[in-house]
């Protein structure tokens, strides 16, 4: 019995010492890519490296309690957790280093983003989605510093939902019981940002499976903390959060970057936590290094004196772990150097492989297109000019596409008034080229696949004879109790959405029938809620993230610039987030309530679809139409439509609003007066006062900003009428340029005009407060009569005279 127990000992002691072993042999692997990377920046074969050295052995401890199901939500350090949970190789390593566009190389970005922006594939190539449950998954990274912490709430807060909703199917591909656990990482100066506050705050509130690791190595760039936090410890100033027996909170713990052991058994202990209790938990990682400073565009020498650098020489992670390794006798010194000598031959012969990956595909496009060059070169009164760039071309070893389509076009450009079978075949190349290569940089900014927004056949509101008119609010509310009872993967919150039933009513009843769960109030905490709403979406939800009103949506642009808007871009259409953003706007009194921000929204967000519906049948069927899609929507609600009178709708839940296509609310003959939301209705009034001066005003409602008017029927409406004018309650130069823009140049709609193109938007200021303040601060239906009156008058004074 005795010596059964000892070989047992033996054999766990052997499988321990094989596991440790092999975490040794990926710190060394991501230490040698990261010195090795530096190097391919500094000999010009990649623009910018930011690496994980330093940061090792605590992401091989994270990697050991991180489950399939899991997902990660972390910024540029994590090169080795990746490396640890098998989803970064050597060559995917380099291939992301030098912006690989192909997918199967670069699978984190299809060389989109810089180096150190990981990714897992949550899609098929069709756009549907993988069993997220049956794989280890990370969220795709964005630099802006705190900005991946809004998105790991609402992945942490998946697992809640996933766990309290019995109407969902357990085998749904997304959950096991919500025991998922969302995974954080931020450097220890990031934890400045109020991004990691708001989202610290909201999982206390919230108690969501989210375990934060902050990576501290004392600076942030070559800021030190002192300057950055506090007490110098975001665990020290956080340990009012600290939950305890009278008050839910987090569970707060330090560590050690440089202890393997500690490391392992505290990353144990927290994913338990989370997991099984669904508490969040901070892991304060102490006593890091960053041995090639903070990325390849400056030394740290320059700001760390000699003792700091001796200090980070001694207690480097991966030192201390190899020292580690031979204290305990699991390794000798001439063991571990011998790996470390195969390891560094590994990295090498990887990189080598991923520089020919990379560049061999660019060398045979560029020997495809010599021959054609040197046949227009050869018939070319040119020619003398043309043959050096070919010749510059061919000499290049190691050509870039930007160098090829240069010498294509420049030979083109010398060729202008010449016209022969070389230079057709030479044209044809280079529009077949460009639009392959371009594909590569610009495919995804929307969804591909079937389930596209702009695919969804629109269905008609239907209506009977017992159909009556009611507040326009009541639409809302009932299309909204539609949606909740037919699709249990839809939850909505925001300020006032749960008890009350939002500010307007809209929600009226919705939490006290469906529950706090899907219809539920939140903290004044904008980034987060659409944070929140991401990650959500992010795990096979259906979120509709509330935000108050249009002007506060500027508290979360940035999220939904930087992370949102770009989820299908950065990953070449292998995540997505179809998080739909529930606002409402115009024609508000006060600086701060009624703004219309739109021009700033609309040229920040390309990649989320923005909708204006003038009323709540509109807006309404535009929830329907995007919750048949894959794509994320912001749908803005004209705050003073919900008490005007709508007829209800028999089919609610059901009736779809189309995704970039226009209405004609009237027809007319003389000028296109075009706009969105609340100010058609001051046009229609404008409309009856024209029509008496004889002027016949088309009226067309743009429906959607992003995308704007897919058919191009505005056009259509100013070959017809030869005049246009662009109404908006957004500043001068907002709006009403953009969709100028789309009409007079895109559509080349000027074309047609036989009077300029004209706008009329709001003052440059912020409204003022009270009716006469939106008066003289926004467009009246005088300014509209007036403006029109004006534009006619030039074209034809005698018929259209004026007296003021």
């Amino acid at each position: 019995m005795q010596t059964e127990n000892i070989q047992e000992q033996k054999l766990v002691k052997s499988d321990f010492k094989q596991e440790v072993i092999k975490d040794y042999k990926i710190a060394v692997t991501s230490r040698e890519c990261s010195l090795l990377g530096r190097r391919e920046v500094l000999t010009g074969k990649a623009k910018f490296g930011i690496f994980g050295d330093g940061k090792e052995i605590p992401q091989l401890a994270w990697a050991r309690a991180f489950e399939n199901g899991d997902f990660r939500s972390g910024y540029y350090r994590d090169q080795t957790f990746m490396m640890a949970i098998g989803e970064l190789t050597i060559e995917q390593f380099f291939a992301g280093l030098y912006a690989n566009t192909d997918i199967k190389e670069e699978p984190m970005s299809a060389g989109r983003q810089m180096g150190g922006h990981f990714a897992t594939h949550s899609l098929n190539e069709d756009g549907s989605w993988k069993r997220l449950i049956d794989q280890k998954n990370s969220s795709a990274d964005i630099s802006p510093t705190a900005g991946q912490m809004p998105r790991l709430l609402g992945l942490a807060q998946a697992s809640k939902v996933y766990r309290h909703n019995d109407l969902i199917p357990e085998d749904n591909g997304f959950s096991n019981k919500g025991n998922e656990v969302a995974w954080g990482t931020i450097g220890n100066a990031s934890t400045s940002e109020g991004h990691f506050w708001e989202s610290f705050n909201a999982a206390g509130v919230l108690q969501v499976p989210m375990v934060i690791s902050v990576w501290d190595d004392d600076y942030g760039i070559s800021v030190h903390a002192r300057h950055q936090t506090t007490k110098e410890s975001i665990s020290k100033i956080q340990a009012g959060f600290q939950r305890d027996h009278e008050d839910a909170g987090f569970e707060i713990m330090t560590v050690k970057g440089w202890d393997y052991v500690e490391l392992v058994e505290t990353y144990e202990k927290a994913s338990k936590i989370a997991r099984e209790e669904h508490v969040p938990v901070l892991i304060h990682v102490q006593e890091l290094t960053q041995p090639q400073g903070h990325s390849t565009s400056g030394s740290h020498e320059r700001y760390k004196n000699e003792e700091r650098l001796e200090w980070e020489r001694a207690y480097d992670c991966n030192v201390q772990f190899r020292k580690w390794l031979i204290d305990n006798e699991f390794a000798t010194d001439d063991e571990l150097s011998e790996i470390e000598k195969d390891i560094k031959k590994q990295v090498r012969d990887g990189k080598k492989a991923a520089w020919s990956a990379f560049i061999n595909p660019i060398v045979q496009e560029r020997d495809a297109v010599l021959p054609l060059l040197e046949n227009v070169a050869s018939q070319s009164a040119d020619g003398v000019f043309i043959k050096p760039m070919i010749e510059n071309l061919k000499s290049t070893k190691e050509p870039i596409r930007k160098e090829i389509l240069e010498t294509v076009r420049k030979t083109l450009r010398y060729t202008l008034k010449e016209n022969n079978d070389a230079i057709t075949a030479l044209n044809q190349w280079l529009n077949s080229y460009s639009k392959e290569i371009q594909y590569k940089y610009s495919s995804h900014l929307f969804s591909e696949s079937a389930q596209a927004a702009t695919k969804i056949e629109a269905v008609a509101p239907q209506y009977n004879e017992t159909s009556e008119e009611v507040d326009a609010r009541l639409i809302m509310r009932d299309n909204f109790d539609a949606i909740f009872a037919s699709r249990p993967d839809t939850l909505i919150f925001g300020e006032d959405a749960g008890e009350i039933g939002d500010v307007n009513q809209g929600l009226e009843g919705m939490q006290e029938k469906y529950g706090e769960l899907r219809v539920s109030d939140t903290g004044i905490r904008e980034a987060t809620i659409l944070g929140q709403g991401i990650g959500l979406a992010m795990r096979g939800l259906r979120p509709i993230a509330e935000i108050q009103y249009l002007d506060y949506l500027l508290y979360c642009l940035q999220i939904m610039s930087d992370d949102l808007a770009t989820v299908q871009y950065r990953t070449a259409g292998r995540q997505k987030a179809p998080l739909i953003i529930r606002t409402r706007g115009h024609r508000l009194e006060g600086i701060w309530h009624s703004g219309s921000p739109m021009g700033g929204i609309i040229n920040s967000v390309r990649g989320i679809h923005v909708l204006v519906p003038r009323n709540m049948t509109q807006a309404a069927g535009f929830y329907n139409t995007m919750l048949e899609s894959d794509e994320p929507a912001l749908i803005v609600e004209c705050l003073n439509g919900y008490r005007l009178k709508e007829k209800l709708p028999v089919n609610l839940g059901e009736f779809k609003t189309p995704i970039g296509k226009i209405e004609v609310l009237k027809e007319g003959k003389d000028i296109t007066v075009v706009s969105y939301g609340s100010t058609l209705r001051l046009i229609e009034e404008a409309a009856v006062e024209l029509e008496r001066a004889g002027i016949d005003i088309e009226i067309i409602d743009v429906q959607s900003l992003l995308p704007f008017d897919l058919d191009q029927e505005i056009r259509d409406s100013v070959r017809k009428t030869n005049r246009l004018l662009v109404v908006d309650e957004d500043v001068p130069g907002g709006a009403s340029a953009f969709i100028l823009q789309q009409i007079v140049d895109d559509q080349n709609a000027w074309r047609y005009l036989d009077s300029k193109p004209q706008a009329l938007a709001a003052k440059a200021h912020r409204p003022a407060y009270s009716t006469d303040g939106d008066y003289f601060s926004k467009p009246s239906a005088d300014d509209i009569f007036d403006k029109v009156y004006a534009i006619m008058n030039e074209a034809n004074p005698l018929k259209y005279p004026k007296n003021y």
